[in-house]
């Protein structure tokens, strides 16, 4: 392996291109990081540029330090993205042009490196303790070698692990998970053993990135389905119906909730009661292993009504036993608009209103009507049309972003740089909402889940989404969760917020506005995106509870 090999440190908002020189680590970044909260660093590498250079063989990758045994290695795989952004988006891109980028975090146990000609290629580091006692600052020491035993390269790098326990998030954090994904990726019959045990370890992937709630399919919720047809059955009820009414199990709701407290999932969100986009159809039920609803059922037919007379009471009845009711939500109809939207949405509504007093009920929209209207008392608002609603504030306000948030605001589409993805966590906490909601954890499907996609080949749900949209993280062999570099990001966006609500609770709301907005200019649609903001936050959020601690 003649010829010289590139090694940069850098921290974990660069997205290191193939071609593209990556940023090296800036003086004062400090890689810090809570109890229980990785410590996140990259290690850019390229192989030598000479034309006779063309040894395809691996690299090997070693840490050594105390902290050794508390690194976890990854490999920054680049994926496919053939839809980056949309025509006329802003400058807060990295990348706008169909090609390969960084996202994949595919674990390295066995510390194999692939090598790529000519090509940039990282390396993503987590260190992660729970144990005070291993906390402080570490010195670690990456040793890079070739095939053969040489060693190319030794990076020194410090972490500090920061003995302090956060609080948990005080705002929902909600994320569905599709449960017809999982099955249909992995070619599992649905709630076989095997498919509970990938719903488990994707349940805790969202736990690690963040999230505190789920969408629970106690019938296969009525989203991105084309009108007509169906996807995978992935309903947690039996439903029979007999002579006398009615009768329902609920074994799988109960395991589902055993799992969420298993993972760490606090929230519960049942799915949508009537379809998406006007709230015209109902959900396609199975009732004695049939579908007896669905597109050909309008929201407001008698026999619905007569369903939820009887399935909302017994289901209610197994909530209040399981969980505390306010940390469950119930939906209408997701993303109504337009005047006969209200309409619609008003009419399905009045079919289980009723049903619902005493338990809350959300749903996204961006239409300001539908709050003033009073159809939706706990909206969740596109955070590029969130404004009249903080200036007319409900009591209580989510926010969420998705494809069509694509100007000024942050979010997590591949093509944008990762610090637009970390703005997330000082956004929420400085506008005080009380939930972040995402339609797309893990859909690995094309637009109205027409047909199945690789998402290792397919970021961009057939063409569909701006790439990443759809999902945050990938399904590895065997079931096994493969994170990407925004689910790691959008992790830190979280930790900063619960930092910040440590400082307010120790030294006031003031004092921890100060440490991410001393301007008070910070605003949904005026992310910052500079990464040494994030970096020299959280030392400010660091120094402010150290010294409280001390």
């Amino acid at each position: 392996m003649a010829g010289t090999w590139e090694f940069v440190v850098c921290d974990a908002l660069v997205k290191v291109h193939a071609v593209r020189d990556p940023r090296p680590v800036g003086e004062g970044t400090r890689f810090q990081a809570f109890l229980g909260e990785p410590a996140s660093f990259q290690l850019a590498y390229r192989p030598p540029l000479e034309p006779t250079f063309r040894d395809p063989s691996p690299l090997q990758v070693r840490v050594e330090g105390t902290a050794a045994d508390l690194v976890a290695v990854s490999c920054v795989e680049l994926v496919p993205c053939s839809f980056v952004a949309l025509p006329g988006h802003d400058d807060g891109y990295e990348f706008d042009e169909p090609g390969l980028y960084p996202d994949l975090l595919r674990p390295i146990p066995n510390g194999e490196v692939p090598v790529r000609f000519g090509a940039w290629g990282a390396l993503w580091f987590d260190v992660t303790t729970t144990d005070p006692a291993r906390t402080g600052v570490h010195e670690l020491t990456i040793v890079m070698s070739s095939s053969d035993g040489r060693e190319l390269h030794r990076a020194s790098v410090s972490v500090e692990l920061t003995p302090i326990e956060l609080p948990p998030l005080d705002i929902v954090s909600s994320h569905w998970m599709h449960l017809d994904a999982l099955a249909d990726h992995y070619g599992l019959e649905v709630f076989s053993e095997e498919h509970w045990n990938v719903v488990e370890r994707f349940m805790a992937s969202a736990a690690e990135m963040g999230a505190t709630s789920l969408l629970a399919p106690v019938w296969t919720p009525p989203l991105d389905t084309a009108v007509g047809s169906y996807r995978t059955v992935v309903q947690l009820v039996d439903i029979t119906e007999t002579g006398d009414g009615y009768e329902f199990g609920f074994d799988r709701l109960r395991r589902w909730l055993e799992l969420c407290r298993r993972t760490g999932i606090t929230g519960v969100e049942v799915a949508h009661l009537f379809t998406q986009w006007g709230a015209k159809a109902t959900p396609g039920i199975i009732v004695n292993r049939e579908r007896a609803f669905g597109w050909d059922v309008p929201a407001t037919d008698g026999r619905y009504r007569t369903l939820m007379e009887a399935l909302l009471p017994a289901l209610q009845a197994v909530l209040d036993e399981e969980w505390d009711r306010d940390h469950v939500v119930f939906h209408i109809s997701d993303e109504p608009s337009g005047e006969d939207g209200l309409a619609t949405y008003l009419a399905a509504k009045a079919v289980v209103a009723d049903l619902l007093k005493g338990w809350t009920v959300v749903d996204a929209l961006s239409e300001h009507s539908f709050y003033t209207s009073g159809a939706v008392a706990v909206p969740v608002v596109a955070t590029d049309h969130v404004e009249p609603f903080l200036a007319e504030r409900p009591e209580r306000l989510w926010v969420y972003y998705c494809v069509s948030q694509d100007r000024d605001v942050a979010n997590r589409f591949i093509g944008m740089p990762s610090a637009r993805n970390r703005a997330l966590g000082h956004q929420l906490f400085a506008s005080g909402v009380d939930g972040f909601l995402h339609w797309g954890f893990n859909f690995w499907y094309t637009w109205h889940a027409i047909r199945r996609v690789d998402p290792f080949a397919d970021t961009s749900a057939g063409g569909a989404f701006p790439s990443g949209d759809a999902f945050a993280v990938y399904p590895g062999p065997d079931g096994t969760p493969w994170p990407s570099i925004r689910h790691r990001v959008f992790a830190q966006a979280m930790w900063d917020h619960r930092a910040l609500q440590a400082i307010r609770a120790a030294h006031g709301g003031t004092a921890a506005l100060d440490v991410i907005d001393p301007d008070r200019t910070l605003r949904f649609d005026r992310p910052v995106l500079d990464p040494e903001h994030y970096y020299e936050s959280r030392r400010r959020m660091t120094t402010a509870l150290t010294t409280t601690a001390g």
